[in-house]
Formats: structure tokens, sequence, C-alpha cells
């Protein structure tokens, strides 16, 4: 591509890239550009949300660019404040690494490895002085650091900010001086971070890293933004069929954005809705399984739903042993959709959407009165909805 075709490709999707005329400018110096992410493993896992960076990530890569990943043993032990409205509970290096991981190997799910320069922070910040923190302190202001709309936010809510938390924007920045970025990429509420960076290498005399922020993924409810605290997430490592079945709940005013932001394409425009779906969830499970298990996964949703053969259908397991007591149509679905796919619904959204709308049916009959209580046997198949049934065990 020529640095134009490329800059177009890399700047779709972005929310702030600082600056466009700076980016081409490195792109027409023909040589790979230093393209950092830091990760903070916080935990184990990750979900379809993180990647909306590394799918960024990676057309840098597949452009010839050098991805530098950091792993933030030492950052994460601090915590990031963005975002927060409380100090995030301190973790101990032990399982921060045992966390990068796992982390990492889901990374590499969506970039090449073999390309990837590995680099962790601590490996600077352990070696420092307590004379050099104070030189690295003194190339900011707290009229800066207090910027910040999270710290402004707790701050007149007479919330605690606490001195390390201050801490976290200078070393995540010192992270571009130390690994020379040409660009740091990150979520929207990453920008002041990413911007001391910026900030820092000029102080060292460096050329400043371009800064690119990408858009926060709404979740399965397509509200809030993805995130396993509200239960509206697809995890990485998801089995294929949990993956495809969950996508497939993503509204169609959704789709273009997943398209977009998780896949790196348009969705076809002529295609009908409900195909655009199964072609979104099949490349997302292709993509983090294989193309087999995509497939797979695709033709046992139309055996369940499309074609309605539940009863051949591979579909998660529900104990009768672990079913609640008193067990009513109510509790009976909100315990299946919770249990089988981590899905919290409300009472009010069961009755009226759900239950008295007919979808939650017992071999086939439909239990329409939320205060019932059904009689149940193993091998009975409980329909939720168009999109999700369990088998009692």
């Amino acid at each position: 591509m020529s640095p134009e075709q490329q800059l177009a490709k890399l700047t779709a999707g972005a929310v702030k890239v600082l600056s466009e005329k700076e980016l081409l400018a490195k792109l027409k110096t023909g040589r790979p550009l230093r393209v950092k992410l830091g990760l903070d493993p916080t935990s184990p896992d990750i979900h379809l949300g993180h990647t909306v960076v590394m799918e960024k990530l990676r057309q840098f890569q597949e452009l010839g660019h050098q991805v530098v990943l950091i792993i933030g043993d030492f950052t994460a032990t601090i915590g990031d404040p963005s975002g927060r409205s409380a100090t995030r509970p301190p973790l101990t290096r032990e399982d921060v690494l045992k966390n990068a991981e796992t982390y990492t190997d889901q990374a590499f799910k969506i970039f090449d490895k073999d390309k990837t320069e590995i680099r962790f922070n601590g490996d600077w910040f352990r070696k420092m002085t307590f004379e050099d923190v104070l030189r690295l302190n003194a190339r900011v202001t707290m009229q800066q650091m207090l910027q910040r709309e999270d710290f402004k936010n707790r701050i007149e809510k007479g919330q605690e900010v606490r001195l390390h938390e201050i801490q976290y924007p200078i070393v995540q920045g010192w992270d571009s001086v130390e690994v020379k970025a040409d660009v740091e990429l990150g979520g929207t509420d990453q920008l002041f971070n990413l911007l001391v960076g910026r900030d820092l290498q000029k102080e060292e005399g460096m050329e400043q890293q371009i800064v690119m922020t990408m858009p926060l993924l709404e979740g399965l409810d397509g509200t809030r933004k993805m995130s396993k605290s509200y239960n509206n997430y697809v995890g990485v490592s998801d089995e294929p069929q949990d993956m495809f079945g969950k996508l497939m709940s993503v509204s169609d005013d959704l789709m273009d954005r997943y398209y977009q932001l998780l896949l790196g394409e348009t969705r076809d425009p002529a295609a009908h809705p409900m195909e655009a779906k199964k072609s979104l969830a099949e490349k997302l499970t292709a993509r983090y399984h294989s193309p087999e298990a995509g497939a797979a996964a695709r033709a046992d949703w139309d055996t369940r739903f499309s074609k309605k053969d539940l009863a051949a259908a591979e579909l998660p397991e529900l104990p009768i042993a672990g079913l609640p007591d008193p067990l009513t149509v109510l509790t009976l679905a909100s315990h299946a959709f919770q249990s089988a796919y981590n899905l919290k619904k409300s009472n009010g959204e069961l009755k009226k959407q759900f239950i008295l709308g007919g979808s939650v049916q017992l071999n086939g009959e439909k239990l329409t009165n939320p205060a019932d209580t059904p009689a149940l046997k193993p091998g009975d198949i409980l329909k939720l909805s168009k999109k999700h049934a369990v088998r009692l065990s």
C-alpha cells in the first residue's frame, strides 16, 4: 500500500489520531514503525472489548510495522486508575505474571507472536533508584495530573486519590521513551496517559509518538461497555458454541460496529441481517478457535434454531439437582440464563419479554405463567429464547 492508503486503513474506526499529518509523515519514511500497546494483566482472561485495540495493532503488523507489546508487570501492581471511581486493589507480581501467561496466549490469537516484540516494563522500573523516580516526577506538574477527569471527579465527590495512582500516567509515558515508540494505541479512556508519553519523549529530545485511541465496544446489552462485571461480554476463551451463540444476540444496530472494530471489515449491505450476523459470528469464532470450529458452531446453531431441531442439538446441560428452591417458571428461567449462558435477566424482563411472550418452552410447550411449578425430568429441553436453550440432566 502507498502511505496514503495505509493511513486510510489504519485510521478507520479510530476516535482520535494525534495527528494524521504526523502519522502520514512517519509512513512516508518507508521504515517499519514501532507501534506500542501496553497491557496490564490484572485478570487472566480477555474479552472482545479488549481486542478492539488489538485488531488495530494487527493491521499495523500486517502492513509490515513492528508491534511492541509491553507487559505491565510493574504498572499492574500500581493499577491503572483510568475510568475508575475507586483505587484498584493491589496485585502481587506473581499474580501479574501468572495472568500474563494466559493473557498473551489469547492475544496471540490476533497477532503474529513471531513478529511481536515483547517487553516487561519491570525491566527498567525495578532498576530505578529513588533519585531516578524523583527526577522522573519532576517532568510533570500536579496541575497536569489533576486535569484527569477521573481524578477530578473523585476529588469533587470527596473520594480519595492515592499518590501512587498519580504515578501511573508517568510510568506508562516513560515506557514510550524506553521502547522509542512511534505510535501508541489505547482506548478512549487512555488518552491522558498516551499524551504524557508524547510529552516525555519531547523532553528527551525524541520524535513524539502518534497517539491513536479506539472506541470502547458496547457489550451484548447494546448500551454499556463490554465488561465481565456487566455480564455482557464475549470471552476470547469461550467455547465455540457459546461464542457463536452470544454473538447471535448482538443487535442489528450494533453489527456494523462489531464488523468494523473486531474484524476490520465492512458488513455486506446486500446480505440479509440474519445472514450477516451468522457470518460475523462464524468469522469471530473461527479467528479465536479455527475455521472448522466456526463452521461447526454455525451448523449447530442452525440445527438448534433455524431448523428448530433442538432434541438433536448439542445444548448446555442444566442439572436438575442444582435448580433453585422454590422452583417456578420464573426462577427456572432466571437460573438457566445465568448458569448456562452467564446472562443476568431481571424478573421484569423475564416475565414480559420471555415468559408472557411465549419464548420459554418445555419440550415445545409454552410456559406462560411465571408462578407455575414445572414438572421436570432428565432429557427435557428447556427453550429460553430464539437463541438460547438447555438440556436438563
